[in-house]
């Protein structure tokens, strides 16, 4: 299953809810959603810094993935980054395939 890591930062609006329901409540909400679409949550934290929250995301498929993305951004209550993660065997893979390619001329 694709892995995804997840960066996000709380608008006030989120960070609102947040305070409200606790981490807690945020963790049920993220796992309904994922779980939803055929996905598990391998990890969640909360971070300080530039991203609120950082998370990685198994989904059957990156469609699933783009799904989540678009509603949670249309919330408005986040800004996140979805990065695919490749396995060391699906990069070692990707090295043994041939790619034509001619770089630019000066």
């Amino acid at each position: 299953m694709p892995k995804f890591l997840i960066q996000a930062t709380y608008t006030p609006e989120g960070t609102k809810g947040l305070l409200s329901e606790g981490a807690s409540g945020r963790r049920a909400a993220v796992e309904q959603v994922v779980t939803g679409l055929g996905g598990q949550v391998e990890s969640m934290y909360f971070t300080f810094g530039e991203d609120d929250i950082v998370l990685i995301i198994d989904f059957p498929d990156p469609v699933s993935m783009a799904a989540v993305s678009l509603t949670v951004k249309a919330s408005g209550a986040l800004h996140t980054r979805a990065t695919p993660l490749l396995t060391i065997d699906e990069i070692d893979e990707a090295a043994r395939r041939q790619v034509s390619f001619r770089a630019p001329a000066p």
